[in-house]
């Protein structure tokens, strides 16, 4: 057969590929260079198509789309949600991602982003906390140490300056997974019996579990004056991490309300409930943090601008570090109008 031209190719990142990069960067500074990269698409967020995720639920998870583009270039990440996987020995959330040029319709690369996925919502809630956590901060408290739990720590630790992660699941061997990994990370790992005790002296609190349902992982009285609550795991209809109590005393800031409100802890509040939303703090539009005593929530559910602002990360990296494979994804006949002739070609040679 002929060789196809470079026209055919794709470059695609494998996880191999994704883990060597995170590797060659490192971590940290992988991490804080998304929050910036993350940022920098938040403070021109009116330039991006947007639209609620295109979600298929079941009764044990869900499958969902997250499109984007700025115009020039085109996004979009499949991820599932299937909480009841790690009984199966797999995965909780699986994902890949595709970049395109607007111009042409021709994809630019395709990546994995399960690992990518991880990333981006560790940096997210840092570059989020950076605006909204009291200054100073260097406690956090984790509740849920789960596939997520490290990147979450690690990037509050890069981003925010954190020293000390608080660690509580109510499976004990997650928490000794979590702080097994974090151990000579340059953070001081404390694992917990209760999220009471997870919640002593912090000053950052991160929820990050994955049971679909309405869960009271915090209660009202857990929540002191001043602290920065970093909600991750409430990201699909019926799932919920916080009690409403606590939404009721906070200053709520979101991505894109029209999917916060069918996904995130504001699920549980009227639809015209005040929230901010977290471009509006970057770009001056909205305060953020009004003053130490304030209650701040990010209420973070995962929105398609994230998604594209790491995949063009990942490909700004492709040339300098090599960590990609070509794939022959692109029909490439010499004449574009002769689709067949070119199998007809192909059969011949």
């Amino acid at each position: 057969m002929l060789k196809p031209s470079q026209t055919a190719y794709v470059p695609f990142v494998s996880v191999e590929n994704m883990m060597r990069l995170v590797l060659h960067v490192g971590i940290e500074k992988m991490l804080t260079e998304l929050a910036a990269e993350i940022e920098a698409d938040f403070a021109r967020w009116p330039l991006f198509d947007k639209t609620p995720r295109v979600a298929s639920h079941s009764d044990i998870g869900v499958i969902e789309l997250m499109p984007t583009s700025d115009g020039e270039t085109y996004g979009f990440k499949y991820v599932n949600g299937h909480p009841s996987n790690t009984k199966r020995g797999l995965q909780t959330v699986t994902a890949f991602g595709l970049l395109a040029d607007v111009a042409t319709g021709y994809p630019l690369m395709l990546s994995e982003m399960t690992i990518l996925t991880a990333l981006r919502t560790a940096a997210t809630s840092a570059m989020a906390a950076k605006w909204l956590a009291p200054k100073g901060s260097t406690t956090m408290a984790m509740i849920g140490n789960g596939a997520q739990a490290e990147f979450q720590a690690l990037a509050f630790k890069a981003v925010c300056g954190i020293t000390e992660v608080r660690l509580y699941d109510i499976d004990p061997a997650a928490t000794a997974k979590c702080a097994r990994n974090l151990r000579g990370l340059g953070l001081n790992v404390v694992s917990c019996k209760t999220s009471e005790e997870a919640m002593l002296g912090a000053q950052i609190v991160t929820t990050c579990t994955a049971d679909k349902q309405y869960a009271t992982i915090l209660t009202d009285n857990m929540i002191g004056s001043g602290v920065h609550i970093n909600a991750v795991g409430g990201d699909c209809p019926g799932k919920t991490e916080l009690h409403r109590d606590i939404l009721l005393r906070s200053g709520i800031f979101v991505e894109y309300p029209p999917q916060t409100r069918i996904e995130g802890e504001i699920q549980q509040l009227d639809a015209d409930h005040p929230v901010t939303e977290l471009w509006e703090v970057i770009t001056g539009a909205a305060e953020g943090r009004k003053d130490e005593r304030q209650i701040t929530l990010f209420d973070s559910v995962g929105f398609a601008i994230e998604d594209f602002s790491a995949l063009r990360y990942v490909h700004s990296r492709l040339k300098e570090s090599g960590l990609f494979v070509d794939l022959d994804m692109i029909a490439d006949p010499d004449d574009p109008r002769d689709l067949f002739g070119m199998i007809l070609r192909a059969q011949s040679a």
